[in-house]
């Protein structure tokens, strides 16, 4: 039994797919794909899928993958990238599909690109000056407020004539996971810019020691 990690980009109005439909909506694909993957025993198999580090909904992504198990021995990555791709919804594109090397509770960290127009330029460098930015943090437990300063301590700003980005690198473990839209919001209240002018994109996943999630 070999578990093979699907590798996708989730863009465009497939940013509002939930994980439950996303779920579902990997499972009808790789059933029209034909590809040998295994169903889970018992009175309802299923597709085996284990997503890493789901999105948040409206949030764009590079790095998406779902985790299969198949029975064959010798896999041919390529075919099962040819097969999947045709069956697959605009917005979600299957760019590589290999071995699951890392497990998914060893993710410690997310990277992230956030475009907003470039008359936010001011909110960015007064979070710079800020020797502290406070927001509240919701979890299952209730709120907690995390002072966002101490991990993201400056913003470098690159502009681009109408708009502007910057990229950040959050904690996505197990244990902390801060949503970019933390960060987001903090700089939309000082700037006044409504949340459909601006954009999250994750261009990459990192293990707790800083290396490529693969």
């Amino acid at each position: 039994m070999h578990t093979i990690r699907i590798w996708f980009t989730k863009t465009g109005e497939a940013s509002y797919i939930s994980l439950l439909d996303l779920q579902r909506v990997m499972g009808r694909a790789l059933k029209r794909s034909g590809l040998p993957v295994w169903y889970t025993l018992g009175f309802n198999p299923h597709i085996y899928m284990t997503f890493a580090c789901p999105l948040s909904l409206g949030q764009e992504s590079l790095v998406e993958s779902v985790d299969v198990k198949t029975e064959e021995n010798k896999p041919d990555f390529a075919a099962w990238q040819a097969a999947l791709a045709p069956v697959m919804p605009t917005g979600l594109a299957v760019v590589r599909v290999d071995y699951a090397r890392i497990k998914a509770e060893q993710i410690g960290s997310a990277v992230y690109t956030i475009t907003l127009p470039a008359r936010a330029a001011q909110a960015v460098e007064e979070y710079n000056r800020l020797t502290e930015a406070v927001v509240m943090k919701k979890s299952k437990r209730g709120e907690k407020p995390v002072d966002l300063k101490a991990y993201v301590s400056a913003l470098e700003l690159k502009t681009d004539g109408e708009s502007a980005s910057f990229s950040v690198t959050l904690p996505a473990s197990e244990t902390l996971n801060l949503n970019p839209s933390l960060l987001l919001k903090f700089l939309q209240e000082r700037s006044g810019l409504p949340a459909e002018e601006c954009s999250i994109l994750r261009t990459a996943l990192l293990t707790k020691d800083g290396e490529p999630f693969c």
